[in-house]
C-alpha cells in the first residue's frame, strides 16, 4: 500500500532492481572481456602473449553479452519511455557503442584465420573493446546528472558532443578505469604463471585500482557538490554503506595484488568493487530513471511514470524465473569447461 500511495507497484520497483542486477552482471562479466582487449597492445609483446589475451575472452564473451541484451530489453519491457529516451537520445554514441562490439566480435573471429591482416584485427579488438568501455560510462554520468527533454520526454541537446561535459567525461574514465582493472586481474588469473607476461599484467593491478579509487572519489565529490542531484533521501544510509564497499573492495585489491600470490583474490575483490559500484549507482537513481535536466521543459522519468502494466511485469517476471537459472547455468557449464591457467596447446585456434 505504501508503494502505491507514492505511485510505483512493488513490480515496478522489483524490475528497476532486476535491471540494476542484469547491468552489474554485465559489468563484471564483460568488464573483464573489454579490459582484457584495451590492455591488450599494451602488455601483450609478441604473438603468444596476443593469443593467450583472446583465448581468455574468446570461448566466453558472446555469453557474457547476453546480459546486456537482456538489460536492454527489459528496460524496453518494462520502462518503455525510459527505453525511448534514451536510446534515442544516446542514439549516436550506442552506434558507437554497437560498432564496437561488432568489430571486436570480428577481430576475435578472423585474427588467426587471417594472418595478412593481423595488424588491422589487432586495432579492430584495441578500438572495439576501448570505445564500448569508455562511452558506457559516459551514459551513465548522462543518466545520472540529468539531459535535456521535452514535454514528452524526447531528448533536444545536441547529438553525441552534447553528451560529453567534465563530469560525464569523467565518468566515462571511471568506467574505463574499472574495466581495466577487471581486465588485468583476468588475465593474471589466466595467463600461464611463471611467465613473463603473467607478472608483466600483475603488476598493473596495484597501480590500475589505485587510479580507480581516485577517480571514484573525484566523481563522488564531484556529483556531491558539483551536480547536487535530488536523491531519495531513505536511502542515504544505504547510498553511504555502498561506498564504503566499493573504496574497501578497491583497497582491498590493492592490498591483495602481489605478483607471487593468488590470483582468485584480487579478481574477486574487483568484481566486487564493479558489482558495489551499481548497486551505489541504482541507490543514487532511485525512484529515477532518466533525469531531466535544469534546462528540461518535461519532467524526470520515474518508475512511477514509466512502469508497464502489472500484468505485463507478472508476465516478465515469470518468464524471468525461468530463463534466469537458464542463463545462470550455461555461465556454470562454460566457466567450468574453461576454467584454470591457458597451455599452450589451448592457443592453437587464436
Amino acid at each position: 500500500m505504501l508503494f502505491r500511495s507514492i505511485g510505483m507497484s512493488i513490480l515496478g520497483i522489483l524490475w528497476f532492481i532486476l535491471i540494476a542486477i542484469l547491468i552489474a552482471g554485465y559489468f563484471i562479466l564483460d568488464g573483464f572481456d573489454l579490459g582484457a582487449g584495451t590492455l591488450s597492445p599494451f602488455v601483450a609483446k609478441n604473438e603468444k602473449e596476443k593469443a593467450i589475451v583472446r583465448r581468455s575472452v574468446g570461448p566466453v564473451w558472446d555469453g557474457n553479452e547476453v546480459w546486456l541484451l537482456t538489460a536492454g530489453g527489459a528496460l524496453f519491457a518494462a520502462f518503455a519511455p525510459a527505453y525511448a529516451t534514451t536510446f534515442s537520445g544516446f542514439y549516436l554514441a550506442i552506434m558507437l557503442v554497437l560498432f564496437g562490439l561488432i568489430v571486436r566480435a570480428v577481430s576475435l573471429e578472423y585474427r588467426s584465420h587471417d594472418p595478412k591482416w593481423k595488424k588491422l584485427w589487432d586495432a579492430l579488438f584495441f578500438i572495439g573493446s576501448l570505445l564500448p568501455a569508455l562511452l558506457f560510462g559516459v551514459a551513465i554520468g548522462n543518466v545520472y546528472a540529468g539531459i535535456p527533454m521535452d514535454a514528452n520526454g524526447d531528448y533536444i541537446g545536441v547529438p553525441l558532443l552534447g553528451l560529453i561535459t567534465p563530469f560525464t567525461l569523467l565518468c566515462g574514465l571511471l568506467g574505463l578505469s574499472f574495466f581495466l582493472l577487471q581486465g588485468a586481474t583476468w588475465l593474471s588469473m589466466k595467463a600461464p604463471k611463471p611467465s613473463e607476461f603473467q607478472t608483466r599484467v600483475a603488476g598493473l593491478r596495484r597501480p590500475l585500482a589505485i587510479v580507480s579509487l581516485v577517480l571514484f572519489a573525484a566523481v563522488t565529490a564531484y556529483a556531491l557538490l558539483g551536480i547536487q542531484p535530488a536523491m531519495d533521501p531513505t536511502l542515504e544510509i544505504v547510498r553511504w554503506l555502498v561506498f564504503i564497499l566499493v573504496a574497501v573492495a578497491l583497497i582491498g585489491v590493492i592490498a591483495t595484488a602481489k605478483t607471487d600470490g593468488n590470483d582468485l583474490i584480487p579478481f574477486l575483490l574487483s568484481s566486487a568493487a564493479a558489482l558495489f559500484l551499481v548497486v551505489l549507482f541504482a541507490a543514487s537513481m532511485f525512484p529515477n530513471l532518466v533525469v531531466a535536466s535544469a534546462t528540461s521543459i518535461g519532467d524526470s522519468i520515474t518508475v512511477a511514470t514509466a512502469a508497464s502494466s502489472d500484468l505485463a511485469l507478472g508476465w516478465m517476471t515469470g518468464i524471468t524465473c525461468v530463463g534466469l537459472p537458464l542463463v545462470l547455468i550455461y555461465h556454470v557449464i562454460i566457466y567450468r569447461t574453461f576454467r584454470g591457467r591457458i597451455a599452450d596447446e589451448d592457443l592453437s585456434e587464436y
